[in-house]
């Protein structure tokens, strides 16, 4: 667990709870992801068997026994739930994800999305120069944070972990920002604050934002990375903050230095603010695909009181759907998400690739 200090962005950091649904306590939502989880573990061990058996003859069989591992946790887990919500134990959605890169390091699994994601980084850095130069030749303030809000969401339909993103990613190899933005959906969206949250870029500057980031390739570089840079622009400092750990297609810390330094090269106002530094990376001590604000690493925390954080922006669907929708803040925080879950987002009133929008004042 990390320094207390991180706890002085929650409200109240004692009754903090990450996770959104307790599988252990909400018999449909057992009923429903269990289930789910072991088709998806079949998909994932597919693709870690596929990342390392051109090199490795033993590939295969060991992903079968991460498959047959995991499932053997899971049914416990399963079997468990009544016995667990009578003692208090949750259940959550981000540790049936944090089980499945537990599970692949077993069996030797490091990364299986590496390749996978650097090939898509390469492609949006490509993109990046262009889509820097639509945003800039929207010179309404109101549109320009429209358009920066409607690509960070597009940019999150990438993500090679949800079902029906995947579908789409592999019928159409062309599918890119721009289709992702003629897809999503029109608003009202399902949770819609973005006329508060522009009302609010009409404003002074934030002094420190502190933005956590989901996918690799179109999500990061055409979607957070202008979002970012518009913040810069305005004055705000930025700490960046991506997985310390892979998971899935989600960035890791060590990629995303990588990114931002070949970022630099196509845009002088982050290259800028890297020398700076008043754009600043940190790992933010996970190694699943969602956000518990109570393990974020002592640097993180020192860096957030140092920088007087005042704007908390967390996007994808782990960090603020299964985790931290309903999680509140002492600071400015923006929740964006596309729900790729159908499940889900018709629980929560909406349909597949449902919207998330949520901002919410200092509390």
């Amino acid at each position: 667990m990390s320094d207390s200090k991180c706890f002085t962005l929650l409200k109240d950091p004692s009754s903090y709870t990450p996770d959104t649904i307790d599988l252990n306590r909400d018999e449909k939502a057992a009923l429903y992801w269990f289930p789910c989880f072991r088709d998806l573990i079949t998909k994932f061990a597919t693709q870690a068997a596929e990342s390392q058996s051109h090199n490795d003859d033993t590939a295969v069989q060991r992903a079968e026994n991460f498959r047959k591992s995991y499932l053997e946790k899971l049914d416990e887990y399963q079997r468990n739930t009544q016995m667990n919500a009578a003692n208090n134990i949750v259940l959550g959605i981000r540790e049936l994800l944090e089980l499945n890169e537990i599970q692949l390091r077993v069996y030797g699994f490091g990364d299986p999305w590496r390749k996978q994601k650097e090939l898509e980084n390469t492609a949006a850095l490509a993109a990046l120069s262009k889509r820097l130069e639509e945003l800039d030749a929207i010179t309404d303030n109101t549109a320009r944070w429209t358009e920066l809000i409607r690509g960070v969401l597009a940019g999150n339909m990438f993500d090679w972990g949800a079902q029906a993103v995947t579908s789409i990613l592999e019928e159409d190899s062309n599918f890119g920002l721009h289709s992702a933005l003629d897809r999503i959906e029109k608003r009202p969206w399902l949770v819609d604050n973005l006329d508060n949250w522009l009302q609010r870029m009409l404003g002074k500057a934030h002094k420190c934002a502190l933005v956590f980031v989901d996918n690799s390739g179109v999500d990061v570089v055409l979607g957070i990375l202008p979002f970012v840079r518009a913040l810069l622009q305005r004055g705000t400092k930025v700490l960046l903050c991506a997985n310390s750990e892979p998971s899935l297609n989600d960035v890791t810390n060590r990629e995303l230095t990588d990114l931002l330094i070949k970022a630099c090269t196509h845009c002088s106002v982050l290259a800028k603010a890297r020398q700076e530094e008043t754009l600043l990376l940190y790992a933010n001590g996970q190694s699943g695909p969602c956000l518990d604000m109570r393990s974020l690493p002592s640097a993180l925390c020192d860096a957030i009181q140092e920088h007087e954080t005042d704007l908390l922006v967390i996007e994808g669907m782990g960090r603020t759907v299964h985790t931290n929708l309903y999680a509140k803040f002492t600071c400015e925080t923006l929740k964006l998400a596309v729900i790729k879950n159908k499940w889900l987002a018709e629980r929560l009133g909406g349909d597949t690739f449902a919207i998330i929008c949520k901002y919410e004042d200092a509390s």
